[in-house]
């Protein structure tokens, strides 16, 4: 979704591993990783950090093959999920950053336009996560998503 207005393909140099051998290469137990994954959610780390820490410190080199499904999924699961996907909290932060920049500097046209369209991925997000992850008649409003980040 980054690279939509890019006209770009992007190059990952990350591989993930192979099905088989990703799941042996773990010397922890679930029960020892879900104690984990509890810990630092209750830190307040977001999904993508607790899969660096697993990584870098425990050895899980993916997530989806140890546990049989997404960490998204094992958080929901263990009930230590956000109540708003990630990426959508980070794009409501980044427009409070860009609309609060854009009040001290109004004739900033190249911020006004990556405004514009940072809200249209918000606008997009919200239309994906309506009913699943938030309440089907949620709605983004700047300054209701701006209490909803604090």
């Amino acid at each position: 979704m980054a690279k939509l207005h890019s006209r770009k393909k992007g190059r990952s140099s990350s591989k993930k591993p192979v099905d088989g051998n990703a799941a042996s290469l773990v010397t922890s137990s679930q029960d020892e990783l879900n104690q984990v994954i509890i810990k630092l959610a209750k830190e307040g780390k977001t999904g993508a950090q607790i899969g660096l820490v697993l990584r870098d410190d425990y050895g899980v080199p993916d997530a989806k093959t140890v546990f049989g499904k997404k960490l998204g999924a094992v958080l929901r699961e263990l009930e230590v999920a956000k109540d708003y996907p990630s990426d959508l909290t980070d794009l409501i932060r980044k427009a409070i950053v860009l609309r609060a920049h854009l009040k001290q500097n109004p004739r900033d046209q190249h911020n006004q336009s990556m405004l514009e369209r940072i809200e249209s991925k918000i606008k997009r997000l919200v239309n994906y996560y309506r009913g699943k992850r938030i309440p089907k008649d949620w709605k983004y409003d700047p300054e209701s998503a701006a209490l909803l980040v604090k």
